[in-house]
């Protein structure tokens, strides 16, 4: 009588090894996807902050703020950043007669309104700096998901 000797793995413990396999890779991968939304988030929340810093030197040169971002580059900021998910476009940002008006301004401003729209409602950066204003100009209010006129939880908006 002989011994066989089979060595190998059977089809079902296979299949077994691929699917943990494959529920380990979307656990991963989920986990991933709100690391990189944090991520972009974190670096919404620091642009706005370079932009708020250049906007105060501007004022300081000039003693206004300026009526658009674009007036900054090169001299307070070397490029005004993008959002990190799209690439296109400027942040939100409205500059104002006052901090109670809802007017914008063409020369003299002497407030603004700047803000970025972020991907996750649970960022530590909302509770204290999701204003909510009442600015409502060119469709840019702090109290909305897009940063536009209606409500919402996930801009964050700065004022001086």
């Amino acid at each position: 009588m002989f011994k066989r000797k089979n060595k190998g793995f059977t089809l079902i413990e296979l299949l077994v090894v691929i699917a943990i396999i494959g529920v380990l890779a979307s656990v991963v991968l989920a986990s991933l996807n709100s690391a990189r939304k944090k991520s972009r988030d974190a670096r919404r929340v620091a642009d706005i902050k370079q932009i708020q810093l250049a906007l105060e030197m501007y004022f300081d040169s000039t003693q206004s703020y300026p009526t658009t971002l674009a007036a900054l580059a090169p001299t307070y900021i070397a490029t005004v950043s993008t959002d990190p998910l799209t690439s296109v476009g400027a942040y939100k940002y409205a500059a104002l007669t006052s901090g109670s008006s809802i007017t914008t301004c063409t020369t003299g401003c002497t407030y603004y309104h700047l803000g970025a729209i972020l991907e996750e409602a649970t960022n530590p950066a909302l509770p204290g700096r999701d204003l909510d204003s009442r600015v409502a100009t060119n469709g840019f209010l702090g109290a909305t998901a897009d940063c536009g006129a209606t409500a919402g939880a996930n801009c964050y908006d700065i004022t001086p």
